[in-house]
């Protein structure tokens, strides 16, 4: 290295940093590796290298998708820069041109709009179907039938299917089946046990859980994830290394936060049972969810008012309860999903769901459970 002060601040520090041990995973906030020789970029390419530029993979990344697969009980996965980017990569790993696609019609808005509007111009085409105990998959299925989509607890109605049933059905038609988990998360629930071959999150939600970062993690087969990688190094749906950081730092408090936030969600659905101003709570029994790993019925909770006209009221009264258009940090806040997450849905079909105007999804945090019930009960009573 030249002893002048222009190239000596540039080259400064790099190696006694690399040499350090360091207790928690540091940030490899770097958007490319160095190699030290052609030779080694070769050994690189062919699969004997790790690392060559962050949008084609990076330390963070790959220990956020390694911890999540392995809470999943899935062979490998990959990040990416949201949930719906998880979601997109997930879809194309398995779909192609004519592809059918069944899905429950209570999915996320996001899916829906990426699904109907964004790939139906790939010639994929979706169906949602009502999962009842009328409906039969093998009813629905047609030759060009290729995916099975499902969410464990369904959003915004927070529905739970019999998922090892559904799953069941789906592989004895042939159909891959990739479920989204966001809402249980492997704390409660692990698809891939049940037959899944994708599982996927917005990692933006209970992953991360502080509402302070933009993810989404895809897990399932080796073969479908190193596609699914493909596609995401390829449509530029790269996470970056804070981002990947900042997710791996909050998931390993999932257990706990999950834990609280479960038990006061119980307490919110009972407190709302018998509120006057409220016509119907949307909280999965414990019957539905008899498959989940633990005795818990999920950390959210929606509720319809009994007057929609007092809905604009509502959440003008509320004070340190915000209105946000997502969910799952340790804060409880609420949304409503006629305006935000379900915008895409026609007004037909939010009629058909129960999505309605006077409906409130509630995230519920690791607040003190009496302090979550009084400003709820303070903001309903006006």
């Amino acid at each position: 290295m030249g002893e002048r002060f222009e190239t000596t601040t540039v080259h400064i520090g790099h190696a006694p940093l690399r040499q350090a041990e360091s207790k928690s995973t540091p940030i490899y906030q770097t958007s490319v590796f160095a190699f030290d020789s052609l030779e080694e970029v070769e050994k690189y390419y062919a699969g004997e290298g790790e690392y060559l530029y962050t949008r084609n993979g990076n330390p963070n990344q790959a220990e956020l998708a390694f911890a999540v697969a392995r809470l999943e009980q899935a062979e490998a996965g990959v990040s990416a820069a949201s949930g719906m980017g998880a979601i997109m990569a997930g879809l194309l790993s398995i779909l192609s041109p004519g592809d059918h696609v069944l899905a429950s019609h209570e999915i996320y808005g996001g899916t829906y709009a990426l699904l109907q509007k964004e790939l139906s111009r790939f010639g994929i085409e979706l169906e949602c179907i009502v999962l009842d105990e009328g409906t039969h998959l093998a009813s629905r299925v047609r030759p060009t039938t290729k995916l099975f989509f499902v969410e464990t607890i369904t959003n915004p109605l927070l529905t739970v299917v019999d998922l090892p049933s559904w799953i069941r059905q789906a592989k004895e038609l042939g159909l891959f089946v990739m479920v989204d988990n966001t809402f249980a998360t492997p704390y409660l629930v692990q698809p891939i046990t049940f037959g899944a071959d994708l599982v996927v999150h917005s990692g933006t939600k209970y992953i991360g859980g502080h509402s302070d970062v933009t993810c989404g993690v895809l897990v399932g087969s080796r073969p479908l994830i190193e596609r699914a990688t493909e596609i995401v190094v390829n449509y530029g749906a790269s996470l970056s290394p804070f981002e990947a950081w900042l997710a791996a730092r909050g998931l390993k408090t999932l257990a706990v936060r999950m834990e609280r936030q479960c038990d006061n969600a119980r307490e919110v659905a009972r407190f709302l049972q018998s509120h006057p101003a409220v016509s119907r709570v949307y909280y999965p029994s414990q019957e539905a969810t008899s498959f989940f790993a633990r005795p818990k019925q999920g950390a959210m909770v929606s509720f319809a008012l009994r007057d929609e006209s007092e809905i604009y009221e509502f959440y003008r009264a509320l004070d340190w309860i915000q209105f946000v258009p997502s969910l799952a940090g340790v804060e409880t806040s609420v949304s409503h999903p006629v305006t935000t997450s379900h915008r895409a849905f026609s007004e037909e079909q939010r009629q058909a769901t129960g999505i309605t105007m006077g409906l409130v999804r509630i995230s519920v945090g690791i607040e003190a459970i009496d302090d979550i019930l009084s400003e709820l009960g303070r903001a309903l009573g006006k």
